[in-house]
């Protein structure tokens, strides 16, 4: 078996396999379905473009998983932070429960009044996801080269500011939205700084979980 052989074998055991994919899928597919119908009763058009964004995203892991063979906990974890910002744009927080906007909007739930929003929680977990798959893409072309990826403290640093670049994009994305819809729940410079500090939180958080996984990975294969 030739190296690529090899990358494209370990790419389907890690995620790539359809078996795999299906579940993940079909999950998706039934809250993003739900999702829209929601939205269009409501005449929601600043929800129908996020989730034109997403429906694009999902493309773009798709093709990432052909080739670098994502791992079933984040294919759906990524599943997971889809429906949480499906939620958190069209659930309603219940009444009497402190919001930082009229629209009363998930997202706008503080669950620490005036110090932690639903909002900072899903960009914590979504750019920690990001900088999860920027590691498995980033170990996968290593090893496609006939390298060893190992979690040095260089690569963790490139796989989190790959996230954090994600996440600045995804900023870019709210931007675009305030200027073709003015009347959005993106909020203002306040609030882009704080999902900024929410996705450098989240990126920390991944890459501190993966070297402490891959080390104690590694010293149980050299033990066996």
């Amino acid at each position: 078996m030739d190296l690529g052989e090899s990358v494209s074998s370990q790419a389907a055991s890690a995620g790539g396999h359809p078996q795999r994919l299906w579940p993940v899928a079909a999950f998706t597919f039934a809250y993003l379905v739900g999702a829209l119908v929601i939205a269009a009763a409501r005449g929601n058009l600043e929800f129908l473009y996020y989730i034109a964004v997403m429906i694009g995203l999902i493309g773009i892991v798709w093709v990432v998983n052909r080739y670098v063979g994502l791992t079933a906990g984040v294919l759906w974890g990524l599943s997971l932070w889809g429906l949480a910002h499906m939620a958190g744009g069209l659930l309603l927080a219940p009444s009497g429960w402190p919001v930082s906007a009229d629209s009363r909007v998930l997202y706008t739930l503080w669950l620490i009044p005036d110090r932690l929003k639903y909002d900072h929680v899903v960009h914590a977990y979504g750019f920690g996801m990001t900088t999860w798959v920027c590691w498995q893409g980033l170990r996968a072309a290593i090893r496609r080269r006939g390298g060893i990826a190992a979690p040095t403290v260089g690569l963790m640093v490139l796989s989190a500011t790959a996230g954090l670049g994600f996440g600045a994009l995804n900023e870019v994305v709210e931007f675009v939205a305030t200027l073709v819809m003015p009347e959005t729940n993106v909020g203002g410079y306040l609030n882009t700084g704080w999902d900024l500090v929410a996705n450098l939180f989240g990126a920390t958080v991944a890459v501190t979980l993966i070297w402490l996984y891959e080390r104690v990975s590694a010293a149980r294969t050299v033990a066996d």
